[in-house]
């Protein structure tokens, strides 16, 4: 818990920094979006011995995000991809088990853009990502995972109009993932400057 208010106050310093330096200057922007995210909610290994292991596979989840960019070149985001529940089964000592997961990753990033034209840009991110899994078995058994970590991104800008633009991209939230959606993140988003 201590973790999520860390970072929501994290993001609040980010928005308020953004708005005062709007403030003082027109150079920069701030900016807020949202996303489709999907993660692979397949599961390779899950708890010691577990044979005939199957997950729901890739599944769309919801992103909000938003940052600011001092410039054309650099910036700062945070974000919040809440990963959708999942169902699993898999079978421990010839006994069946059937539960489902759900869980949630949120980062706080430096930004780095290359305009490619007055339309297009690259961008990669890199900060620290919070990410939490939660597995519920049917029989009452509870497990959960949480990590801090490393958070990369690489993605591609197409800028629609000055205020609107469409985004795509790679996301990795922290370590490897033993149970719920995996550490690997596709992101297609939208995002409005202010």
């Amino acid at each position: 818990m201590r973790m999520k208010k860390l970072i929501f106050a994290l993001i609040a310093g980010v928005a308020a920094m953004g708005a005062a330096q709007a403030q003082s200057t027109t150079a920069g922007r701030g900016y807020v979006g949202i996303g489709v995210a999907t993660a692979d909610h397949s599961y390779p290994s899950i708890v010691q011995g577990a044979t005939d292991i199957k997950g729901d596979g890739y599944k769309a989840s919801a992103k909000i995000f938003g940052g600011y960019d001092f410039n054309q070149n650099y910036g700062v985001e945070a974000g919040y991809t809440d990963f959708r529940r999942s169902d699993v089964s898999y079978s421990q000592g010839g006994i069946a088990h059937k539960g489902s997961d759900k869980g949630y990753g949120m980062y706080v990033a430096g930004k780095a853009m290359l305009p490619i034209n007055e339309q297009l840009s690259a961008y990669g991110k890199l900060g620290v990502a919070y990410s939490e899994r939660e597995l519920n078995e049917t029989s009452g058994l509870k497990t959960s995972r949480h990590d801090t970590g490393a958070y990369a991104g690489l993605g591609l800008q197409y800028n629609l109009t000055k205020e609107v633009a469409l985004t795509g991209e790679y996301e990795r939230y922290g370590k490897t993932k033993s149970f719920g959606a995996k550490a690997d993140v596709w992101t297609v988003g939208a995002k409005y400057s202010f």
